[in-house]
């Protein structure tokens, strides 16, 4: 359930990133909502990893939406450069 949960809450953050870096993306909405599912797996992950997190704890809401913010802006500097 946890795995479902952290998607879930990246959807939300993948929405909330898209509202916090306005400007056209490459991949539209729906891109931006799974970029936000990956920044959250990968705020999951890193949390664990670093030990903000214990094993089976997801990252909480502002967590995804960093990961979020951060693999939206990867994505961007990425894809604009083969634009």
């Amino acid at each position: 359930m946890g795995f479902i949960w952290t998607i879930i809450i990246g959807f939300f953050a993948g929405a909330l990133a898209k509202f916090l870096m306005p400007g056209r993306d490459p991949g539209g909405f729906i891109i931006t909502i799974l970029l936000g599912i990956l920044g959250a797996v990968v705020a999951t992950w890193l949390g664990q990893a670093i030990g903000w997190y214990r094993a089976g704890e997801g990252a909480g809401f502002i967590g995804a939406v960093v990961g979020a913010v951060i693999v939206l802006a990867v994505f961007r500097a990425v894809a604009g450069r083969r634009a």
